[in-house]
């Protein structure tokens, strides 16, 4: 419980914090190119052809890693990504961090608690992701074991809300 009352203080420290610089005017695409650590998010949106599904009416979650999360990928996964024979594999990925509908933080740490500890998201490429709080901060964890930690919350665009995250989550092969 402790868990959860500390998530949800850093959740509103992010809230204050960066509602001031989402622009509500803004689709997810425009506030995520609007972010000098997400230049390698839109760059791989753009080269998997969603740019048109991101900025469409949603509602989308976007759980965004930044550039230094693609960093931490094997050397070159991004460059191979991002070529033009490897768009469905690209896509696959990117969609694994969006779920459909509205999830700010709130609805997320109620999830979670709701769900005993961990709530089950399913993303739009149809994986799983399990969302918990560990050390007072919200982790999600992918289908491969891999885990990322949400660093911003709530930034909130007409299509729907951007939550930062520290890693690229993977689907399963």
């Amino acid at each position: 419980m402790k868990s959860i009352k500390n998530a949800a203080l850093f959740v509103a420290t992010q809230l204050l914090s960066f509602n001031a610089i989402a622009q509500t005017t803004q689709d997810i695409v425009d506030v995520a190119a609007g972010s000098k650590e997400h230049t390698t998010l839109v760059a791989a949106v753009k080269a998997a052809d969603l740019v048109t599904t991101l900025k469409s009416k949603g509602p989308f979650t976007v759980f965004a890693p930044t550039n230094d999360a693609f960093a931490k990928l094997p050397a070159g996964a991004v460059d191979n990504l991002l070529e033009q024979e490897n768009k469905p594999a690209l896509a696959g990925i990117l969609t694994y961090h969006v779920v459909a509908g509205n999830l700010n933080s709130s609805a997320v740490l109620a999830a979670i608690k709701e769900g005993g500890g961990k709530a089950v998201l399913t993303t739009v490429a149809g994986g799983i992701l399990t969302a918990k709080v560990v050390n007072g901060k919200v982790v999600l964890m992918d289908e491969k074991g891999g885990s990322a930690t949400v660093t911003q919350t709530n930034l909130t665009a007409t299509n729907g809300i951007i939550h930062v995250i520290d890693k690229v989550l993977m689907p399963k092969d």
